[in-house]
């Protein structure tokens, strides 16, 4: 019986993150899991998505320490988060919750 193998490839988010709404709507999920590495690749998903080195240049960052705080590995500062936000055109928000 011959075998067959099944190839897979990883899932990139990136690719699938085609208008602004998606942006902020992947941001806004991650953000509800509250887990900061979480949070931190969906940043990366997302300025991926939008062009790594642009939004590097528009935060003032270098394009791999980039890539690498928004690793799912990385541990950015807040700082970074709050550059980044802001070069990808986000804006982080507040509200209560029921807990």
């Amino acid at each position: 019986m011959p075998s067959t193998k099944t190839k897979t490839l990883p899932w990139d988010a990136s690719e699938h993150l085609k208008s602004e709404a998606d942006m902020a709507a992947y941001l806004e999920a991650a953000l509800a899991e509250n887990d900061p590495a979480l949070i931190a690749a969906a940043l990366g998903d997302i300025a991926k998505a939008k062009g790594m080195t642009q939004i590097a240049r528009k935060a003032g960052l270098g394009r791999e320490s980039l890539y690498k705080a928004l690793s799912i590995d990385g541990h950015p500062e807040f700082a970074t988060i709050l550059k980044v936000v802001e070069a990808l055109g986000l804006r982080l928000h507040a509200t209560q919750s029921n807990a």
